[in-house]
């Protein structure tokens, strides 16, 4: 996406109420696999361990509270993604775009929901817990 053409931002997802819409707007559909940065990558891994990288990251979090795509109650247990709601290029690292690091084209979300973005996959999304019944848990009933 080198272009921009749909650019992904928070004020536009944040107006979707509910996770699963968050979900689809930011769903990307690309391939295990597919490359990204080829040979580069390394310049990536720099960017993600620079200081600057991790006060914005944390300015996210604060701003999301911690939840899944921010939505509220959707807190995340585990460790806490910041996804680029517009996939970065090297020219964005070299250049240090707005969409590098600017909030508004950045959201917390789990490993499973960032993997989901990526690869399109809506089935490992977690979707809540499920209603208990009585007796559900007893195995001889």
């Amino acid at each position: 996406m080198a272009d921009y053409k749909e650019s992904r931002n928070y004020q536009e997802l944040s107006a979707l109420p509910t996770f699963l819409e968050r979900y689809r707007y930011l769903r990307l559909g690309g391939a295990i696999g597919e490359e990204t940065f080829g040979y580069d990558r390394y310049l990536n891994q720099v960017f993600y361990h620079s200081k600057e990288w991790k006060e914005v990251r944390n300015a996210v979090i604060v701003r999301d509270e911690g939840c899944d795509l921010g939505v509220p109650g959707q807190e995340i247990g585990g460790r806490i993604y910041i996804h680029h709601m517009n996939p970065i290029t090297l020219k964005d690292i070299d250049g240090r775009t707005d969409y590098l690091l600017n909030p508004a084209y950045l959201i917390c979300c789990s490993k499973r929901t960032h993997d989901a973005i990526h690869y399109g996959d809506e089935s490992i999304l977690f979707t809540g817990f499920p209603e208990r019944k009585p007796n559900d848990t007893c195995p001889w009933k």
